[in-house]
């Protein structure tokens, strides 16, 4: 196997010489686990989404086609395989060559994973009594040993399963990141390696054909997905989502929950939902059937029609977003309620531009005091002193160093650091520069700050003295008190939308990101009465949730139901 080398598709003209693709691909051909994505999933999982897609031995497997395009140690392609070779013997065997070499096309990168698993399908298919000389050109037509995203690859598959890897855009080398971006239109802000190949396995299906994956369900509802949501919902259909929050999918643990999407190359229509089976066997099986059956039961839920375009998609039916549904119908998005949602400074090198504001020696003009997550851990401001170096001038421009001494010898004794992060190195002139343009002006304005991932909504007022640091979210308003607006989104109404389209992560704690704040919706300042106005200050000012919470069944116009909703049974009480 030393001697195999990834194919990549060079029928594509590539916008640049091809060597660092290569490069980039040899190297993750050899990277481990992590730097690859790779997650092994459990046989009964495999067994549930191979039944969920009917690739099933009482079919004459052998005459339709599977993909599986990242088969690693062959969690699912050695399942298949199996099932594959059942129904061919169900069916009197007929001429091995002819009819398996067609049936199966597996990619798989890694170099070690591709060997290990060739062996495990060799000896099934000898197991099966095949000859060496069939066996060798039945695995040489099934297996590809390449990136599946520039392998070549032919189409028309009736099948496709697995586990696509999951790897963050900044482990992947730039030149293949750009190749990628040029062949795969869903590629899109920071999204994940699995989208592009959700997408490619897509377009590889034959009309009625259907993908069936475990990944991350982020794309499902947050902006990098949005592309690829559109895809589907425009040109394919949703059959069915299992969420598997909080179930051992996989043989080891993961910190981004996943979901199975079955997704069929036919017209759209009505979406089947289930949500975090048991893992075994008969759960699994029983589940299928039913997800399947004409009529539903308890287990298995059902929308009507996915949004159109990009709109995140919420899975599910509840009290909890029949409120959220009604808000949306009545109400502006915070933005057009008058409040601007922003996030505080990165750096790039955190340990090189803070520290504590009063031993930064550079020009006063040249630090501003910062705020981190750690400062407002009681719900309250308390500065640790920190502070952080301020490259930008009033005009958004970098300073010029000739001007400010200090700043320049503060800067040039850390440049090793400073010079070696990426965004240094695009603009080498630039090196000082900070990731994110700060705006010295906002230290002076009040705000309300929110850490990005949390349990529940930390919404803490601060009176406008520090700059906002990178894991902190920070809402200003013209229009809104800001005050009235910490009563409100303490009450539950963050955490609300919030919890409807965030993904979770492990521990149930939700990503409270600028994208999800954005959809929060929220009365005009002016609709509010002045006794009401009062009612938010002060429920704010002294922290009582339990003001908080009537103020906001007022302010919204909940029923019981609703506040049930909201805030859960107290929600009902004391308003």
């Amino acid at each position: 196997m030393s001697s195999l080398q990834p194919q990549i598709d060079m029928a594509q003209p590539s916008l640049f010489e091809t060597c660092p693709v290569r490069e980039a691909v040899a190297m993750l051909s050899e990277a481990g686990h992590e730097e690859r994505g790779a997650v092994f999933t459990r046989r009964e999982v495999v067994d549930f989404i191979l039944d969920l897609t009917g690739y099933t031995t009482d079919k004459p497997l052998h005459q339709l086609r599977l993909l599986e395009p990242s088969f690693g140690e062959g969690d699912f392609l050695i399942p298949a395989i199996s099932r594959l070779l059942a129904a061919w013997n169900a069916h009197a065997r007929p001429a091995a060559r002819k009819w398996l070499a067609p049936a199966i096309r597996g990619v798989e990168l890694h170099r070690h994973s591709y060997a290990r698993t060739r062996a495990k399908a060799e000896q099934l298919l000898r197991e099966e009594g095949i000859s060496a000389a069939d066996t060798a050109a039945i695995l040489n037509a099934w297996l590809i040993y390449g990136d599946f995203l520039l392998a070549p690859l032919d189409e028309g598959f009736d099948v496709a399963v697995g586990n696509p890897p999951y790897v963050r855009q900044e482990l992947i080398p730039d030149a293949l990141m750009l190749e990628y971006r040029r062949r795969f239109t869903t590629i899109y802000d920071r999204a994940d390696i699995y989208v592009p190949f959700i997408e490619r396995t897509l377009r590889a299906l034959k009309k009625g054909g259907q993908l069936g994956f475990i990944c991350a369900d982020r794309w499902t509802k947050n902006k990098y997905g949005g592309p690829l949501r559109k895809l589907v919902s425009e040109s394919y259909h949703l059959k069915y989502f299992i969420d598997m929050v909080d179930t051992p999918a996989f043989l080891s643990d993961v910190i981004a929950y996943p979901a199975i999407t079955v997704i069929a190359k036919t017209q759209s229509g009505p979406t089947r939902i289930a949500a975090r089976p048991a893992i075994d066997k008969k759960t699994l099986g029983n589940l299928a059937v039913a997800l399947s059956k004409p009529r539903l039961n308890g287990v298995v839920q059902e929308i009507a029609a996915l949004p159109a375009g990009a709109s995140p998609w919420v899975l599910h039916t509840s009290p909890e977003l029949d409120l959220v549904r009604r808000l949306e119908t009545e109400l502006p998005t915070l933005e057009e309620a008058g409040c601007a949602v922003g996030i505080g400074v990165a750096t790039g090198a955190d340990a090189a531009f803070i520290g504590s504001f009063d031993d930064l020696d550079v020009e006063p003009d040249r630090k501003l005091p910062l705020v981190m997550t750690k400062d407002i851990k009681t719900g309250h401001v308390e500065w640790r002193g920190l502070g952080v170096i301020n490259p930008f001038g009033p005009d958004g421009k970098l300073v010029d160093l000739a001007r400010f001494p200090k700043l320049r010898r503060y800067l040039e004794a850390r440049k090793d650091v400073i010079a070696k992060r990426h965004v240094a190195k695009k603009a080498p002139a630039n090196w000082y520069r900070t990731i994110d343009r700060i705006y010295p002006e906002l230290t002076a304005r009040s705000k309300l700050l929110i850490p990005d991932i949390k349990g529940d909504a930390q919404i803490v007022f601060e009176e406008g003295r520090l700059y906002p640091h990178h894991n902190l979210y920070f809402i200003t308003s013209e229009a809104w008190d800001l005050r009235a607006l910490q009563a409100v989104l303490l009450s539950g109404i963050a955490r609300l939308f919030i919890s409807t389209y965030s993904t979770k992560m492990r521990g149930g704690y939700l990503r409270f990101q600028a994208q999800y704040l954005r959809r929060i919706r929220l009365p005009s300042w002016n609709s509010v009465r002045a006794p009401l106005r009062r009612k938010l200050m002060a429920a704010a000012k002294s922290g009582d949730m339990a003001a908080c919470n009537a103020a906001v069944a007022e302010l919204y116009n909940l029923n019981d139901a609703e506040r049930v909703a909201l805030m859960g049974e107290e929600g009902t009480r004391g308003a």
